[in-house]
């Protein structure tokens, strides 16, 4: 039933208001600006997007399940303290709460003269490491039942089944 939770988080993330939003953005990206591009390059490019946040996420997952194997002794108070922290993020999401550090957002100008799916992939990093602030509420949560499990291998599924609810509308 987890696994199902954690595909269904990434799922909400991509629909939440912080994300949807952006998605112009991202089709752009991945067909390109230009007419003289062939579209059969969306694809690859949206694919390559997926695979480069899904790495940083499983990462994550790989290290909240080891770090969970090596908590299970303290599992009452692990899940007090990350159950607040969850709580905490989705009263920032929400506006309930403000915090400021989780609500900036660092931007720069640049133009990407050739998509590569290098570019692609780097795209998809910089995407994980930079929207964390907005998914923090969906991704910590998928990371607090990562670390639930207790060993790497289940948080590095957990992980990549949300990146996999993330990803899959991305790529259609």
């Amino acid at each position: 039933m987890q696994y199902l939770i954690s595909f269904l988080e990434g799922i909400v993330t991509f629909i939440s208001p912080c994300l949807l939003p952006m998605l112009p953005i991202y089709i752009s990206y991945f067909a390109g600006e230009t007419t003289d591009r062939p579209r059969h390059k969306a694809l690859p490019n949206a694919i390559t997007f997926v695979a480069g946040f899904t790495l940083v996420f499983i990462l994550l997952g790989a290290f909240a399940g080891t770090l969970g194997g090596l908590l299970t002794s303290h599992k009452m108070i692990v899940n007090i303290i990350t159950g607040l922290i969850v709580i905490i993020f989705g009263l920032n999401f929400t506006g309930a709460l403000n915090i400021s550090f989780l609500n900036r957002t660092k931007r720069s100008s640049m133009e990407v003269k050739k998509h590569t799916l290098a570019s692609s992939f780097l795209f998809g990093i910089v995407f994980s490491i930079g929207w964390t602030p907005c998914v923090g509420a969906f991704l910590g949560s998928a990371l607090m039942m990562a670390s639930q499990q207790g060993s790497m291998a289940e948080g590095i599924l957990m992980l990549f089944l949300y990146s996999m609810g993330l990803g899959i509308p991305f790529i259609l």
